[in-house]
């Protein structure tokens, strides 16, 4: 069930305007999260009307797939604009306790000492849990990719159009995911999750290439 104050139960053209609008959340993440959570309504649908195509097993499968999917994408629509909050409060917390270990250390030099150290550091684990957000969709948008690709070459033709657009959304999604992962973690070089996420799009990218073929 979502939540009464969730993205997910505004309108379209009240979530566009939270978009737009000069607040930190929502922001990139949650409408990576969403695209993908379209790309995966919309394999649970041509999958859905691809029994004759498909075999009705092979069909009800996808859409399982699918379904599952979706219901595992919504909720980071709202949780990435969560994180994002966290990471802009621990900021701020950042920068207050830095000026006060600059005037400190004015008043009273002490070399070596980093009052500010403990907020930086959670600055830090605060940005690391922003990146596993995006992350997530990117896991996500693989799976689905995978989805979308025979849903395209092999399902009902007359939903080609619907599979073709999902693998779509699928990857622009992830892509933008990506982009917010190596951001998050751009002061820490040995984080492997970036890595992991080039290797997810370059298997989604074959997905869709899949899937686009004529």
């Amino acid at each position: 069930m979502t939540d009464p104050g969730s993205y997910l139960t505004m309108p379209v053209e009240e979530f566009l305007e939270a978009l737009a609008a000069g607040t930190p959340a929502p922001a990139g993440g949650s409408a990576a999260a969403l695209a993908v959570a379209q790309a995966a309504a919309l394999c649970a649908k041509a999958a859905r009307l691809s029994a004759r195509q498909l075999t009705a097993e092979r069909a009800s499968q996808l859409t399982g797939e699918a379904e599952g999917i979706l219901a595992a994408l919504t909720p980071l629509v709202d949780a990435d604009a969560l994180a994002y909050r966290g990471v802009i409060e621990q900021a701020r917390l950042a920068v207050a306790a830095r000026r006060a270990a600059a005037a400190e250390a004015a008043d009273e030099p002490r070399p070596g000492t980093r009052k500010d150290a403990a907020e930086i550091e959670k600055l830090a684990a605060a940005l690391s849990a922003a990146a596993g957000v995006p992350m997530q969709v990117i896991e996500q948008a693989a799976q689905l990719a995978e989805i979308a690709a025979p849903l395209a070459a092999y399902g009902n033709p007359a939903l080609r159009g619907d599979a073709v657009t999902a693998a779509l959304l699928a990857q622009a999604g992830a892509r933008a995911a990506a982009t917010l992962v190596a951001v998050n973690l751009a002061d820490s070089p040995d984080d492997p999750r970036p890595g992991r996420a080039f290797d997810l799009l370059a298997g989604i990218a074959r997905a869709v290439d899949e899937a686009v073929a004529p």
